[in-house]
Order: C-alpha cells, then structure tokens, then sequence
C-alpha cells in the first residue's frame, strides 16, 4: 500500500462529485491510500494569479504546508491543479525569498511553516511510474474495449511535473489504456488549451479552442474522449453544445475524466459504464 495526501483540486467535490466517487475505489483496488488534507483550499486556478500572484503562491503555500504536515507527496487527479501546484513548489525551492515570505504568511494565518521537500503528482503518473501498468492490466474486471482519444491539457505538460513521460508528446495515457482494455486515438491536439481559467472574459475564443479539441477527437476516430483535468472537463462536456455552434464544427462526444474510465475497467460502476458505451454508440462515431 503506497500512501498520499489527496488533492481533490477545485471542482472534483464540487461540481465534479463523479471524479470522487471514483478515485477512491479505484485507488482501494490498486493498493493507493489517499490521506486526507484536511482543511485543504483552492489553489487559485491560476485566475487569481492574474490579479495578485503572491496571494496564489500563498494559497498553494498552505496546501503544500498541510501535506508536508501529513508526511506524504500529492496526489491529485487533475491536471491544472498538478501544473499549479508543481509551478508554486517550484517557486518556493528555487526562491528562498518567496518561500520565507510564504512561511511567514502561514505562520501569522495558520500556525503552519513548511520547507518544500514534498512532490506533487498527478494520478496518471502514478498508475504508471510507480503502480505499474502491469499490475493495472491485472485488475482489469471490464476491458474498455472502446476508441478513447486522451487530452491531457497543458498545464502539467512541463519538465518536472508530468513523471517520466515527455512534456511535449505525452502518450502515458494511451499506455494506460491500452493497458484498461481499450483502443487509445491519438490526436494531433491532445495538449491544446480549452481556455478554461478564460471561459467568463473571453467566451467565443474558448468556445473555439474546446470545439477545436473535440472535433479533432472526432476525426481522428475516437468515439469518447478522456481527460486528465478536471477543470477543462467542464469546457469539454458541459459546454461542448455551444462551442459546436461558436465555431461551426460537430463536436458530439461523450467525454469522461480519467478516474471514471480507470474506475470502469477496475469493474466499479458498471452501471455507468454500461451508460457510457451506449453512448459512444449512439452519438461518438
């Protein structure tokens, strides 16, 4: 049993409730224990970075401080707050400036101090660099048996804070699910932004950069598209009406976050699993 402080991120016990309802069994399954931070807070979603950026450092300052306290590196299965929370670490040990003046924030607000000697990591490089995919293939109860294109966004696609896999041509998702059973598309843009942190100022851009996503998902054959971030799941699923008619481009397809798909295969859920294949079939081809 491999042990973490678990991140949810901003949405995923919020308007994303299906991302915890399934990453605590399939970490159960996969012999990951999640550890509560307890009283843990947004990271700032790189929205309030715009306006005040040391006010950013100090939220993501106290999420690393709760961690450390904990004992154990991060786990969080979305991307954006992966990106963050490696970008605020990184700060913090490469500037002892910023990190002196994070500690003293948390002091005088928290009573917590921190060094900055944890890591931060997303649940995909976890299943592969340290869980491994042939312990995940082992697990397998219902095979996907599905044409997945994997969007893994840009926000974690940086040295440092996507595992072993290549920041700039990141396949550990279709690895993995080749290893789930399914049949991984890959797609020309799979770490494209769908402008989420912009989505309330700059409405019909994002709306072209998330039908550009999933129209590219679409031609490329996939029926379902996958994703690693749980913020731009929103563009991709809720808003993926509008950004078809903004840019003029058919981009129906079911989309689903990596826990939902990893805890489908692991034999969680069957019930929505069996939602999501017809799905596929009736509108994802």
């Amino acid at each position: 049993m491999v042990k973490y402080s678990y991140y949810p991120g901003n949405v995923a016990r919020q308007s994303s409730m299906e991302v915890e309802d399934t990453i605590q069994p399939l970490c159960r399954t996969l012999g990951i224990e999640l550890i509560e931070m307890v009283g843990c807070n947004g990271d700032g979603g790189n929205i309030i970075r715009q306006g005040n950026n040391d006010l950013q450092l100090a939220l993501n300052a106290r999420n690393l401080a709760i961690a450390e306290k904990n004992g154990h590196d991060i786990i969080t299965p979305c991307a954006s707050a992966q990106g963050i929370l490696h970008e605020s670490l990184k700060t913090f040990q490469d500037d002892p400036i910023a990190l002196a003046r994070a500690n003293r924030v948390l002091e005088k607000t928290t009573g917590l101090t921190f060094n900055a000697e944890i890591s931060t990591n997303h649940l995909l490089h976890v299943l592969v660099d340290e869980i491994g995919l042939d312990k995940v293939e082992a697990a397998v109860i219902n095979p996907l048996d599905l044409d997945i294109a994997c969007y893994y966004g840009p926000h974690m696609q940086q040295k440092g804070a996507c595992g072993n896999d290549d920041a700039w041509n990141p396949d550990y998702m279709e690895r993995l699910i080749t290893a789930l059973g399914g049949n991984a598309v890959d797609f020309k843009s799979k770490t494209s932004s769908v402008g989420n942190p912009s989505i309330l100022s700059l409405g019909d851009s994002v709306m072209k950069m998330t039908a550009r996503v999933l129209n590219d998902a679409k031609k490329a054959g996939a029926s379902v598209l996958v994703s690693a971030c749980t913020q731009s799941h929103s563009n991709l699923d809720s808003y993926q009406g509008k950004a078809g008619r903004v840019a003029n481009k058919d981009t129906n397809i079911p989309v689903v976050n990596l826990t939902e798909i990893v805890a489908f295969a692991l034999g969680h859920f069957p019930d929505r699993f069996a939602q999501l294949r017809t799905r596929a079939m009736i509108i994802g081809s």
